[in-house]
């Protein structure tokens, strides 16, 4: 069993890191757990918890800044957020709802979002606000941190204009501990929106309703929210909290629009939207138009960023391996990408579901593990990325389950997109840089690394 470490003092930290390296020893870094499932296994004598710098250290609402250790929770963040009207714009999800990986000894019952501030900064991970807002990198505004020599360094401030010579926070945002351990984090936050309108538009083609975001998103309507749940999806997926949804066309696609800001805005903004999607010669006519209230769009939207509507083929008691790809695509051909998976990789197995989201740019695909006839498990990356190969983007391994194999399975898949060359070597000196004895994270995003 594994030796857990958890300091609570940036100097237990440095100790920590610095007995490792003394003893060559590695260290697998992590903060509540709940993201062990994503990136290989790291194959690691010891456990870094950082759930131990925990708290919120400073907050400003009017300055609109916030420090916290790494390992607060989101769901205290979030809580203190909106007793002052505020959030973080890039709206982290929550995917309790589809991980269930047998590492993971800190999943919790409680229905708050689970995860903790260090960890999403840490994974760079966005909800469906990030194509209008920003990713969470680009909220991240300093931090402190143990490198995996065991020095101590910080970057940046608390206002954007602290930020001179090399962003660190940028570099750190998407390295998934494998360079430093974060034990305190200051993040931009933003004013909650005063009304919010989500425009549900059921029963287009895959391709008309591509068509369709595109030319809303090309509007000045300022859309901060594009999804698009095809028909197929509907017949098998998780049923949404909001009755609107599926519930007037209960086999049919649904393109949903998000629109935000004061309330005369937001309403001539989404009638004009439903006006040039519904009137206009220029495109196909909806079958049926919804209109959701602040309070629909907000549960709407949540299921959107957690999974929700693919969640139904991931629980613990599925015995069917199941993966849960992250396909970041140039939006105008999302669609086009999801039915070359669906045809050419999986010959259309109805196991297979898929939505897009962030204006058709990101699309999460559901898959059998070991769908396709002749292609061992461990190779399956392969075929899903030649597939995708004259569209651009890149394709990331976000989750297996099934059973305890999905360990085994992640270990032999490149989880994370191939780098080119010249980009693997400038990875491998900026490991080294920051972690030369590969103390932190072993193996986490590339063999090796």
């Amino acid at each position: 069993m594994s030796e857990i470490f958890k300091p609570n003092t940036a100097e237990q930290l440095i100790d920590v890191i610095q007995w490792a390296n003394a003893h060559e020893s590695t260290l697998a870094v992590q903060g509540s757990g709940s993201k062990i499932g994503i990136g290989r296994p790291v194959g690691a004598e010891g456990i870094l918890d950082l759930s131990g710098f925990s708290g919120i250290s400073q907050y400003e609402p009017n300055e609109l800044v916030l420090t916290a250790g790494a390992g607060t929770p989101l769901a205290d963040i979030e809580t203190l957020l909106t007793e002052h009207r505020q959030m973080l714009a890039f709206e982290p999800p929550d995917y309790s709802g589809v991980f269930h990986d047998p590492l993971s000894e800190k999943q919790s019952s409680s229905s708050q979002k689970k995860g903790s501030l260090g960890g999403v900064l840490a994974g760079n991970i966005s909800g469906p606000r990030r194509f209008y807002a920003g990713a969470a990198r680009d909220h991240f505004l300093g931090f402190r941190a143990v490198s995996g020599r065991g020095e101590p360094f910080k970057s940046g401030g608390r206002v954007v204009k602290n930020v001179t010579g090399f962003d660190l926070s940028k570099l750190m945002a998407g390295s998934w501990g494998t360079l430093a351990a974060c034990w305190e984090v200051t993040v931009k936050v933003l004013p909650i929106p005063e009304k919010t309108r989500t425009l549900l538009l059921f029963g287009l083609s895959d391709e008309d309703a591509s068509r369709c975001i595109g030319s809303a998103a090309a509007t000045p309507n300022s859309i901060s929210g594009a999804s698009y749940l095809p028909a197929s999806l509907s017949t098998r997926s998780a049923r949404s909290s909001v009755s609107s949804v599926f519930a007037n066309s209960p086999q049919s696609s649904v393109i949903a629009l998000r629109v935000e800001g004061p309330e005369p805005s937001v309403e001539h903004r989404i009638n004009a939207l439903r006006e040039l999607l519904t009137t206009s010669n220029d495109y196909a006519r909806p079958n049926h138009v919804e209109v959701l209230n602040s309070a629909d769009s907000h549960v709407f939207w949540n299921e959107i960023g957690n999974l929700h509507f693919l969640s139904s083929g991931f629980q613990a008691s599925n015995a069917q391996q199941k993966e849960c790809w992250r396909l970041s695509v140039p939006p105008a051909v999302g669609w086009q990408v999801a039915h070359n998976i669906t045809e050419k990789v999986f010959q259309n197995n109805p196991e297979v579901s898929w939505f897009s989201d962030q204006a058709g740019g990101l699309i999460w695909l559901s898959c059998p593990a070991n769908s396709q006839a002749g292609v061992p498990t461990k190779n399956s990356e392969h075929a899903i990325r030649s597939a995708m190969e004259g569209w651009g983007g890149h394709a990331t391994l976000w989750q297996v389950t099934g059973d305890d194999s999905a360990i085994e399975h992640r270990r032999n898949t490149r989880v994370f997109q191939p780098q080119p060359e010249a980009l693997a070597a400038l990875t491998l000196r900026v490991k080294r840089s920051f972690d030369p004895n590969g103390v932190l994270n072993p193996g986490r995003m590339y063999t090796g690394l």
